[in-house]
């Protein structure tokens, strides 16, 4: 794959849907599917505790495979940005759009599944899945491992609160961040925080499956960031619960890229779409933040009369009038 590429993995099994993103995937690392995974789901379990776990930042200094990484990242960074990609102005004149095409990547991003809920590797039908929102508030909550030093969880923490409420402006739903009760974790950790991972997961999410836990089992460079969203039960399209995790070594873009695809992922955008443009939801990494698109396309699900569950040809006619009303009539 060539560098700069975008890389998204989607599955969906009964409780958890998880999107992954990155770029680069080198020959010697194992490349992940393109679209989703399907995997069965464990029972559910106690409720985790919710309060966010952040311990004080290490004295020790990063270790050489945490700089090697962040190096690396650093020039993938300055890489895409003189190639003109990593654009934070949210489109402009050269990226029209129509509501033919905006309605067109709703489907894609919203709706469009490849691999078959619950059978592996298997290839869907080609049918297009259902709608998956939250209906109930969502509570932010911001986490760091022992590596993250004390600046930049100053920043990401005022990064991630104002784009909370951004996205409580765009959906009209209640997004905040919280210090308790929260129901979305995002977590900064980086390689020195790896032995750690994987158990404060399983404290969030005690009903995660094997297969979705191993996914954090010696993570290849070239995923980024990923999120993981919980259905409130067994095979719902509501989602109740979601863990994003970021890795510390980012520079300063590619970080608040990550925050913004995982957190609109972990809302309900699951896929992605090469014709998607402006868009965070397209493989080519041209846009680093969230867009003018991309938040019409979260004004569409957001709208009270798109419910979990409902299929594609349920959701058209809305899907339609929304994309009209917003982009200025039919085309």
């Amino acid at each position: 794959m060539e560098p700069g590429r975008q890389i998204r993995w989607l599955l969906l099994a009964g409780f958890a849907g998880v999107a992954l993103a990155g770029c680069e995937m080198l020959p010697n690392e194992p490349t992940p599917p393109s679209e989703m995974l399907a995997i069965p789901a464990q029972p559910a379990a106690t409720p985790p505790p919710t309060k966010p776990v952040s311990p004080s930042p290490s004295a020790t200094p990063p270790s050489p495979a945490s700089r090697e990484l962040a190096a690396y990242y650093g020039r993938l960074q300055q890489d895409l940005l003189v190639q003109g990609l990593l654009r934070t102005n949210g489109g402009g004149p050269d990226t029209p759009f129509t509501d033919t095409m905006l309605a067109r990547n709703f489907e894609r991003i919203a709706l469009e599944e490849e691999y078959a809920r619950g059978a592996g590797f298997t290839r869907s039908s080609g049918e297009l899945g259902r709608i998956k929102k939250w209906t109930s508030p969502v509570r932010i909550s911001v986490e760091f491992g022992a590596s993250v030093d004390a600046d930049r969880r100053a920043t990401d923490t005022r990064e991630v609160t104002n784009y909370a409420r951004r996205l409580a402006r765009v959906t009209g739903h209640p997004i905040s961040v919280s210090q308790s009760n929260a129901n979305f974790h995002v977590l900064f950790m980086g390689e020195d925080d790896s032995a750690h991972v994987k158990p404060r997961i399983r404290a969030l999410v005690p009903e995660i499956s094997a297969a979705s836990l191993a996914i954090f089992d010696n993570l290849p460079r070239g995923i980024h960031c990923l999120v993981l969203a919980f259905s409130g039960s067994q095979g719902g399209y509501d989602y109740a619960r979601a863990v994003a995790l970021i890795r510390d070594e980012h520079p300063n873009l590619l970080r608040r890229s990550c925050i913004h695809e995982e957190v609109a992922q972990g809302l309900g955008l699951g896929n992605d779409s090469p014709e998607a443009r402006p868009s965070i939801f397209n493989d080519d990494d041209e846009f680093a933040l969230l867009t003018t698109h991309d938040e019409m396309l979260l004004k569409i699900l957001y709208d009270p009369r798109l419910k979990p569950g409902m299929t594609a040809d349920q959701v058209r006619p809305v899907v339609r009038e929304l994309a009209a009303r917003l982009t200025g009539g039919p085309s």
